[in-house]
C-alpha cells in the first residue's frame, strides 16, 4: 500500500470528504486527490506532520511503518516534524531504513530536505540489535573523493563520538553537514576531506552551546551509488 492509499483510507474511515481534508490542512482538493493518487514523488516532512495530524494518527501510520517497538528518534528535524517517526522497521534479518533526507558535504544545508518514501537501506541483525541507525544522502563535494554527492551513509545515532570520528553534526537545529569531528580544549574543529575548497569550521564551547552545534550521530558505513 502506497503512502496515497493509506491517506485515503485513513480519510475514509474518519468519514471526510476530500473538501473536508483540504480545508484541514489549508490546500484544495486537486491537490489532496493527488496526494491520495501518489502523483508527487516525496512528501516534505512538515507535510507529513500536517496530515497526520488532520487526520488523527501519526506520520509513521502514514509512511507504513507498523512497528512502533523503537525506544528513540530521529532528532534530525526542526521543531517536531520528525518526533513521530522510528529509525527502523525491524525486520527477520536485520532492518530496513528509511533514507530520511540529504545531508551536505559541504556548506552546512537543512538535514532534512525531503522524504523519499521508496527509498530504504538495510542493515544486517547484528547491527540492528544493539544501536539505532537513520541513512542520509551525501549533497556536496568537501568529503571528496571517499564521500561523493549521492552516496548514501548509514549513521548510528549518538550524542557524542571520539576525536578523528567522521559524524553528522546540526548546526541551529536546522542545518546539518558530514564532517570529521577534531575535539579540541575549547571547542571542536569540522574537518572536509577537500580543505582546499571547504576550510575546517570551529565553533567554540560558546558557539556549541548558543548555537546550537549538536553531534547527531556517527558515519559507520558508506555505500557508493553508480
Amino acid at each position: 500500500m502506497t503512502i496515497g492509499n493509506r491517506i485515503k483510507a485513513r480519510r475514509q474511515s474518519l468519514g471526510y470528504s476530500v473538501d473536508q481534508l483540504a480545508d484541514l490542512i489549508g490546500k484544495n482538493r486537486a491537490t489532496v486527490y493527488r496526494y491520495e493518487n501518489n502523483d508527487i514523488e516525496s512528501f516534505p516532512s512538515s507535510l507529513i506532520t500536517l496530515l497526520a495530524k488532520a487526520l488523527k494518527t501519526t506520520p509513521s501510520a502514514l509512511l507504513g511503518w507498523e512497528d512502533q517497538s523503537i525506544n528513540s528518534e530521529v532528532d534530525l528535524n526542526i521543531g517536531s516534524s520528525l518526533n513521530h517517526i522510528r529509525q527502523a522497521e525491524r525486520i527477520k534479518q536485520g532492518a530496513r531504513i528509511p533514507v530520511l533526507g540529504k545531508v551536505a558535504a559541504g556548506i552546512p544545508i537543512e538535514a532534512i530536505e525531503d522524504y523519499n518514501t521508496e527509498e530504504w537501506e538495510e542493515i544486517g541483525e547484528e547491527m540492528a540489535s544493539y544501536a539505532d541507525y537513520f541513512a542520509l544522502k551525501i549533497k556536496g563535494l568537501s568529503m571528496e573523493p571517499k564521500f561523493s554527492e549521492g552516496d548514501i551513509v548509514i549513521v548510528r545515532k549518538q550524542d557524542d563520538i571520539e576525536s578523528g570520528d567522521i559524524g553528522v553534526v546540526m548546526v541551529e537545529n536546522s542545518e546539518a553537514t558530514v564532517k570529521r569531528i577534531i575535539k579540541q580544549d575549547n571547542g571542536i574543529l569540522l574537518v572536509a576531506s577537500n580543505q582546499a575548497v571547504y576550510p575546517p569550521k570551529f565553533y567554540d564551547f560558546k558557539a556549541i552551546q548558543s548555537l546550537p552545534v549538536k553531534i547527531l550521530g556517527k558515519v559507520v558505513e558508506l555505500r557508493a551509488k553508480f
